[in-house]
C-alpha cells in the first residue's frame, strides 16, 4: 500500500475531534477524497485483519481515481473509476458488498453531479446492474432525467448497454448471516435463500462490521474530486440499510442531501442516517455555507456536521473539496473510512476518530 504519514508538511493539516483541515493547494493541481462509511467504527470491532483489509480497499479506491486525474483526465471520469473500485469490494456496503433489504434482496442507490454544469444523475433501488455508479452517469448523459427508481432503472441501464447481472451476483455470506441475525433479533421472519447463490455454509467473514439497524454504522461508499481543468465533481454509491424496508431511499441518490458539487462553491459526498441527511439537506448546506457566507471548506463541514446535523440528533460525515484546491472531511462517529490524494503527494488515509 502507498500510504505515508509525512503529508503534514504538504497539507497545511490541523488534527482535530474527526475533522481534518488543510491548506489551499495551487491551482489546477488534480486532488481527490474517498470515504468508504462512518459509525460506530472501532479498533476492537474491525481486528487487524479487517483493518488491513480496508485500507487496502480504500487505497485501491483511491489509486483508481488518481490514475485517471494523473492522465489528464476529467473529475467526472475519476469520480466514476474510484466508486467503480468501491462496487466491486464486497467489504464495502455498495454494488458486491451491498446490504440486504428485509425481504432478502439487493436494493442498491447512486448518484453523480458534474460541477462544471450542474447536470447531475442518480439511481434509487437498482437490482441488476454491476455499476450503479455508471446507470447514474447515464441516466444524467443519456436521459432527460436526475433520477430513475426502481424496476425502471434497471431496464434504463440495460437499454444503454451497462453489464447487468442476476441478482444472486450481489449475493455475499457474511452480508446474508448479517440480515438472518438482525431479524431474528427483532422477531421478523426470514426470508428465503436467494436463487443461485451457494448452499448455506461457513461464514466468510468479508463485511466485518454490522450494519443492522442501530448499530451506529452506515456503509455508504463516495469520492470528491479536483481534476487539472480546474473543475469539480462528486459521487456516491450504496447498497443502503440493512434490513430496511423494500423500497425505502436514503439521501445517497438525493442531489443536495448526500451527493452535491458546483465549481461556484464546492463539492460533497455524505454518508450517515440518510434521513437526517436529506432532511438538512447536507451536500447542499455545506456548499450554501461556502458560497453565501464565505465560509473556509473545513469550517463548513465542521458547522453542518458538529452542529447543525447534531442538533438533529443525526449522525455521520461528509467529505468535500473546492476548485481552488481546499480539502475537507469531517463527522461525528467515531470513525470513517477516509482517504486524501494530491497530485504529487502520497495517500493520508484514517479510519478511527483519533486519526488526522
Amino acid at each position: 500500500m502507498r500510504m505515508a504519514v509525512g503529508m503534514c508538511a504538504l497539507m497545511g493539516m490541523v488534527a482535530g475531534s474527526g475533522a481534518g483541515a488543510f491548506a489551499q493547494q495551487p491551482a489546477h493541481h488534480w486532488a481527490i477524497v474517498v470515504h468508504g462509511g462512518a459509525g460506530v467504527i472501532e479498533k476492537s470491532a474491525l481486528g487487524p485483519e479487517g483493518d488491513k483489509a480496508y485500507r487496502e480497499g480504500l487505497d485501491r479506491a483511491i489509486h483508481a481515481g488518481a490514475a485517471v486525474l494523473d492522465k489528464g483526465g476529467s473529475a467526472m471520469d475519476a469520480v466514476e473509476a474510484t466508486l467503480h473500485v468501491f462496487e466491486e469490494d464486497p467489504h464495502f456496503n455498495a454494488g458486491k458488498g451491498a446490504v440486504f433489504t428485509r425481504e432478502g434482496k439487493n436494493e442498491m442507490d447512486a448518484s453523480i453531479m458534474d460541477g462544471a454544469t450542474l447536470k447531475a444523475g442518480a439511481v434509487a433501488g437498482v437490482q441488476r446492474v454491476h455499476s450503479p455508479i455508471s446507470a447514474a452517469r447515464a441516466v444524467m448523459e443519456k436521459s432527460p432525467h436526475v433520477m430513475i427508481a426502481g424496476r425502471g432503472a434497471d431496464e434504463f441501464a440495460a437499454s444503454v448497454g451497462l453489464k447487468m447481472e442476476e441478482p444472486s451476483y450481489f449475493f455475499t455470506e457474511s452480508r446474508w448471516q448479517g440480515l438472518v441475525k438482525q431479524l431474528k433479533k427483532q422477531g421478523l421472519p426470514i426470508p428465503p435463500r436467494p436463487a443461485g447463490v451457494p448452499p448455506a455454509g461457513e461464514e466468510i467473514p468479508v463485511a466485518v462490521l454490522d450494519e443492522s439497524e442501530g448499530s451506529g454504522v452506515h456503509g455508504t461508499t463516495g469520492v470528491v474530486v479536483l481534476d487539472r481543468n480546474g473543475n469539480i465533481a462528486a459521487g456516491t454509491s450504496t447498497g443502503g440499510m440493512q434490513g430496511k424496508m423494500p423500497g425505502r431511499i436514503g439521501d445517497s441518490p438525493i442531489i443536495g442531501a448526500g451527493t452535491y458539487a458546483s465549481n461556484q462553491s464546492c463539492a460533497v459526498s455524505g454518508t450517515g442516517t440518510g434521513e437526517y441527511f436529506i432532511r438538512l439537506g447536507v451536500a447542499r448546506e455545506v456548499c450554501n455555507l461556502v458560497y453565501f457566507r464565505h465560509m473556509k471548506l473545513q469550517d463548513a463541514v465542521d458547522e453542518v456536521i458538529h452542529k447543525e446535523l447534531e442538533a438533529l440528533h443525526g449522525d455521520g460525515g461528509v467529505i468535500a473539496i473546492t476548485p481552488d484546491g481546499q480539502l475537507a472531511w469531517s463527522f461525528n462517529t467515531p470513525g470513517m473510512f477516509r482517504a486524501r490524494l494530491v497530485e504529487g503527494g502520497q495517500v493520508q488515509m484514517g479510519i478511527y476518530r483519533d486519526e488526522p
